[in-house]
């Protein structure tokens, strides 16, 4: 099959003891590129370094919204001189999180208009990350789909779409079927994890199978969300596979099919092909 992995922390501890053995399970499952995102500045060092090692490695840089208290007033600066390294074709990992830091929203909401407005200046597309307070909660996608709704509004009329509908993706969407219509109404790709493959996951499964299928990203997000047979477990870029056949069998074509289509849409958006 023709794989990517869109979104893998490959950076983290949990990765470091045999990292060449989870890289040859990647490759050897057929996966063409892994995107490495980073969650604050250091670790965006990190990624690009990492990056750097292997031409199927890509890097993304930025200040994730739980890491928002580290920015200050040289952060914006930092982040415009590691983004221009040649590695990076993305900013993220930024967003919105209520889930850990319910009383941060102010501060989160700055951090994440700033970077937005870099990936701007400099022609990137963007990897959100959002998290709701509770199951229940909607408040904080709603919030950022009401930045990004104006953010994307404010550009169009200033005439500064360079990205022409490629501004980025809300990865491991968790969201309902409206919100992600929404979402890929205003030009954004929705990241699909591992959790599609639970049996429960019913809402999951409605956006994977009833989402605009051009606006669609498969994902791995380890070492977090490990799919089934595999839950419990550390993920891994391999596992994307598990993530493409559920995804083939929602939309009821071959997983081939699902998988080339995915892949395409990553290229599409980061144009790392």
């Amino acid at each position: 099959m023709k794989l990517v992995d869109t979104h893998c922390h490959l950076d983290f501890d949990r990765y470091q003891q045999d990292l060449d053995q989870v890289l040859s399970r990647a490759w050897e499952q057929g996966l063409e590129r892994i995107m490495i995102p980073g969650i604050d500045l250091e670790s965006s060092r990190r990624v690009i370094k990492l990056a750097s090692t292997d031409p199927r490695l890509f890097a993304a840089v930025g200040v994730h919204p739980n890491s928002a208290e580290t920015w200050d007033q040289k952060s914006a600066s930092r982040l415009r001189s590691l983004a221009s390294h040649p590695g990076v074709i993305a900013i993220g990992e930024i967003g919105l999180d209520y889930y850990r830091n319910p009383d941060k929203r102010d501060l989160q909401e700055h951090v994440l208009t700033e970077q937005l407005d870099i990936a701007l200046d400099l022609e990137l597309p963007v990897i959100l990350h959002v998290r709701n307070q509770s199951g229940k909660d909607r408040s904080c996608i709603m919030d950022l789909i009401n930045i990004l709704e104006g953010w994307t509004k404010k550009v169009v009329d200033q005439g500064r779409d360079q990205r022409q509908g490629r501004w980025g993706v809300v990865h491991s969407f968790s969201g309902n079927l409206e919100e992600a219509q929404k979402l890929a109404s205003l030009g954004f790709f929705l990241g699909i994890t591992g959790p599609v493959t639970y049996p429960r996951a019913e809402e999951m499964q409605r956006v994977a199978a009833g989402a605009p299928r051009s606006r669609l990203l498969i994902e791995t997000d380890g070492p977090f969300l490990t799919p089934h047979p595999h839950r419990g477990k550390r993920n891994e870029p391999s596992y994307v596979k598990f993530v493409a056949e559920k995804i083939s069998e929602l939309m009821g074509v071959p997983v081939g099919e699902a998988a080339e289509l995915t892949t395409e849409n990553a290229d599409h958006l980061f144009e790392w092909s």
